[in-house]
């Protein structure tokens, strides 16, 4: 299904929610985030905020097709193409060994880390990328807000979390200080490289090569992070249909 308006967008979001709830797939997780997300990002163009707010719809649009496609690819047997980083955010779903926050992550790695470059790019197809740098960087702000709001409030799902993840601060950076904003600025980068590519699709599989290490990094953890997310996964015992409404 092609996404046509951010109004397609909650949609296709709302469908996939449920459908995580139904047949208990952790993916949901991350797909009431960006539920959340694109929900605010709607209100903001409503309220003319953006300097182009057309085409900030458009990208949203364009960015929110990259995670539709990869999940209907995954749970679906759509037979599209699925990137590395989607695969491992995906496969780590399928496990309960990792706790809420690591899916949450390994969706905003993927997401972020990869298709939000890809996205920019084919926003403004042949024209100069920094058109759209002001309102990119008041999604930014947008987007880091939610995720502190939901990573604060996370205890409500997860007993143990707060109290553990300072135990664990400095122990392993990529899990307990992930980056939107760092995330969002690379992904910025990505789509400038992206946008003067020659071979488009290698510059796709390079950066996607990169990410889907990063996934790695965010489920095999040293041994004390390890001890901590185990403590944290014991106070992760409601369901997964009772969190995700918890969420919402």
């Amino acid at each position: 299904m092609s996404m046509y308006s951010i109004d397609d967008v909650i949609q296709k979001m709302d469908a996939i929610v449920e459908q995580c709830s139904r047949e208990n797939l952790r993916a949901g997780y991350f797909a009431v985030l960006y539920r959340l997300v694109t929900i605010c990002i709607k209100e903001e163009i409503e309220a003319g905020n953006f300097d182009d707010n057309e085409r900030m719809e458009k990208l949203d649009t364009i960015f929110a097709q990259r995670f539709f496609d990869a999940f209907d690819a995954y749970y679906n047997d759509s037979g599209d193409e699925l990137t590395q980083s989607w695969h491992r955010a995906f496969e780590a779903a399928e496990s309960n060994r990792f706790i809420i926050m690591q899916h949450l992550l390994l969706g905003i790695n993927a997401h972020i880390n990869l298709d939000l470059g890809i996205a920019a790019a084919q926003t403004v197809e042949s024209e100069n990328l920094e058109i759209i740098h002001n309102d990119y960087n008041r999604i930014n702000a947008i987007l880091a807000s939610l995720v502190d709001d939901v990573t604060s409030n996370i205890s409500g799902i997860s007993l143990f979390f707060g109290p553990m993840i300072r135990l664990a601060h400095g122990a392993d950076e990529m899990l307990v200080n992930f980056s939107i904003v760092v995330a969002r600025d690379g992904a910025w980068e990505f789509a400038h490289k992206y946008l003067t590519a020659e071979d488009k699709e290698l510059a796709i599989q390079k950066r996607d090569a990169k990410i889907a290490d990063l996934a790695k990094r965010l489920t095999q953890t040293g041994p004390f992070v390890s001890f901590i997310i185990k403590i944290i996964r014991w106070g992760e015992f409601r369901s997964l249909q009772t969190n995700l409404v918890r969420m919402i």
